[in-house]
């Protein structure tokens, strides 16, 4: 009996607990996601302007069917939104820039200040903690070496860091935002 029970507090540790809008607790883990729902999450990665029409086709599904799959993959928070893909290049963002960062303060409410003054800057479309050397790393989004100088000034002035150091990017040989589900 008691390594029964110590395999269900276990499984009770390990499984996310999600909360619907009316309020009913959900324990969630990969059991509650099927073949079907991997198959709309690939094909809404791949092109979510898909109509509903199209995705259930792909999925073998009634129309109802897929609409009410794909409305409980954004309740559980799966499918948190759905945007259009910019090619940066294009809009004259093309200078990526990877900003290694190292601290000497880590207090609860430094890192809330980094991060508030991290969130106001725009070109910063990525940010991390990480594990290792490096405290954080920013991906910041530019049109060129001038432009992140402004940023860096920008990042800088608003709070006290340590080493700031940037890597910029040559080439972009794989960016994706699919995950491999």
């Amino acid at each position: 009996m008691w390594p029964l029970a110590c395999g269900i507090i276990l499984n009770i540790y390990t499984e996310r607990l999600w909360v619907d809008k009316n309020f009913r607790i959900i324990i969630l883990y990969m059991g509650n996601i099927d073949h079907t729902d991997r198959l709309l999450l690939r094909a809404l990665q791949a092109d979510a302007s898909e109509s509903l029409e199209t995705l259930a086709a792909r999925a073998s599904i009634s129309v109802n069917t897929c609409w009410r799959r794909v409305k409980r993959l954004e309740e559980m928070g799966i499918l948190q939104k759905r945007v259009a893909l910019i090619d940066p290049e294009r809009v004259g963002l093309g200078q990526t820039v990877f900003v290694a960062i190292r601290t000497r303060e880590h207090s609860a409410g430094w890192v809330e200040r980094f991060a508030k003054a991290v969130r106001a800057i725009p070109e910063v479309v990525e940010f991390y903690r990480m594990a290792g050397d490096v405290d954080y790393l920013l991906k910041v989004q530019v049109g060129s070496v001038q432009d992140y100088d402004r940023v860096y000034r920008d990042l800088i002035s608003r709070i006290d860091l340590a080493d700031v150091s940037a890597t910029f990017a040559m080439e972009c040989i794989k960016n994706t935002t699919e995950l491999p589900l």
